[in-house]
């Protein structure tokens, strides 16, 4: 110990066991902070970079949500032809009619479509086929068309409305005979899909 730290202990009147102790505890002190602070800085990286992640996420979330109410306001008129085939329902079936109060199959997506802006969509069922994009049963959306066929073609053609409450694919369309436009569900297996979103 040098003179004069061993006089200014005297001075202090301070026992040099006591000032060990001091010594000992700031050089702990001194250590636990040196092993804190790293581990501080590496709590707060973590913290920015999951706060980055965060923000990265939102962004994906917020780029989807964008995507959803583009294609939403992009397919309306798929929308609006659904809705007017609905409005028809009850109207007697009548061959070579395309409304506006009778309809044969193929009149009655006609007349919705058109008046949801589909100008150039032909009149019969197996024109409608060639002017549609065939898409698998998979892809089959609310508005889509479906057409039936025997023998390589088309005979009937309806617009695709969902599933029933028994899981079952249903379509708007005019049946033959004395009956009127209906919902009814897909009652063969012999049909295909069309979608006119392409021309949107």
């Amino acid at each position: 110990m040098s003179a004069s730290l061993s006089v200014l202990l005297h001075a202090l009147r301070v026992p040099a066991r006591g000032i060990a102790v001091v010594l000992t505890a700031l050089a702990l002190m001194l250590t636990l902070s040196a092993t804190v602070a790293p581990a501080t800085a590496d709590a707060a990286q973590k913290s920015a970079q999951k706060s980055t992640q965060m923000t990265a996420a939102q962004k994906k979330m917020a780029q989807k949500k964008k995507a959803k109410r583009a294609a939403y306001r992009r397919n309306k008129p798929i929308r609006v032809a659904v809705k007017v085939a609905a409005n028809q329902k009850g109207d007697p079936y009548r061959y070579g009619s395309a409304g506006p109060h009778a309809f044969d199959c193929s009149g009655l997506t006609y007349y919705s479509f058109r008046k949801a802006g589909f100008s150039r969509i032909p009149r019969t069922s197996g024109a409608q086929a060639g002017f549609t994009k065939r898409i698998s049963r998979g892809q089959l959306k609310r508005g889509d068309f479906v057409f039936f066929h025997r023998g390589g073609s088309v005979y009937h053609v309806g617009i695709y409305g969902g599933r029933n409450k028994h899981g079952k694919r249903f379509i708007i369309h005019a049946p033959y005979g004395n009956r009127t436009v209906e919902r009814a569900p897909i009652w063969t297996d012999s049909w295909f899909a069309g979608t006119v979103r392409h021309r949107l």
